[in-house]
């Protein structure tokens, strides 16, 4: 081999090792735009025109929740296992994130509240409601809003009644396979 090519291959290592290393970096500043798919899109004025119903207004869309939401729905999709004392608000250690297993009891809630403030510039705590099913079925913005209107707990969270009735000023999106997650918070979402 002549001393051009062994040069060619040593540059080829060193580009090689060094796209690793700068994928294998967290970004300290990492970018939090996100876009709803279609019916993400659906969900969200679902929502809004639930709530106008009720005479509430409109919640801004956040960057930051969108991003908490759309990741948990595919962290959900991947590594959720039913039948478990774990919910839906749980999370895997297979990511970024502080994994924890949300029981009925509540008692890991703040694993839930922090995410926002964990994975993203948001300053305030996040609240989610979710929806799933197992196998292949597949999540729609329907059978979501549907399902949580007739959850009490989840329709107060919706259209803050009870312990949810001060005003939420974000709001986050998040669907993906068979799983639905809106994330909502009282902070705006300076993004």
């Amino acid at each position: 081999m002549n001393i051009r090519c062994i040069g060619l291959v040593l540059v080829f290592i060193l580009f090689a090792s060094c796209s690793v290393l700068l994928l294998s970096c967290k970004n300290p500043n990492p970018d939090y735009s996100t876009t709803l798919s279609v019916e993400e899109q659906k969900l969200y004025d679902l929502i809004m025109q639930y709530r106008a119903e009720k005479k509430l207004p409109v919640i801004p869309l956040s960057k930051s929740l969108t991003f908490v939401a759309q990741t948990h729905v595919k962290d959900l999709a991947d590594h959720f296992v039913w039948d478990t004392d774990c919910n839906l608000h749980s999370w895997s250690d297979k990511g970024d994130w502080t994994s924890c297993c949300y029981t009925s009891d509540h008692a890991k809630a703040e694993c839930m509240w922090n995410k926002p403030r964990e994975m993203t510039s948001y300053r305030g705590s996040g609240y989610e409601i979710s929806f799933g099913g197992a196998k292949n079925y597949l999540a729609t913005a329907e059978a979501a809003i549907n399902s949580w209107k007739r959850s009490s707990g989840h329709n107060a969270v919706i259209i803050n009644e009870g312990i949810w009735k001060d005003r939420w000023n974000a709001i986050g999106i998040g669907i993906y396979k068979g799983f639905a997650c809106v994330w909502f918070g009282k902070e705006a979402d300076e993004l």
